[in-house]
């Protein structure tokens, strides 16, 4: 019985019809990891911009604070020292 299951494995490679000259060949590990990387970017900003109509405003509107932020921290009264708290050592 095991040599009939073997023959009919062996007999249904033929009616694939040349599917295996369709198969693409593994990339190199150096090209398969950059496509990873490409792909795992793609969808994180596809999960960041769900549901904003315009992701270019969103990404305008956040350096617009962040340097807003920035300025905020070299002009602040205290340069900015962490909110003028002050150490004591004693």
């Amino acid at each position: 019985m095991g040599a009939t299951q073997t023959q009919s494995m062996g007999m249904c490679l033929p009616c694939l019809g040349g599917a295996g000259d369709d198969v693409v060949p593994t990339p190199d590990p150096e090209t398969r990891r950059r496509q990873l990387a490409e792909a795992a970017e793609k969808r994180q900003k596809e999960t960041t911009y769900r549901g904003v109509k315009n992701p270019e405003a969103v990404e305008r509107k956040k350096k617009k604070q962040e340097e807003m932020n920035k300025q905020e921290m070299i002009t602040s009264p205290s340069g900015g020292g962490g909110g003028g708290l002050k150490w004591q050592v004693g």
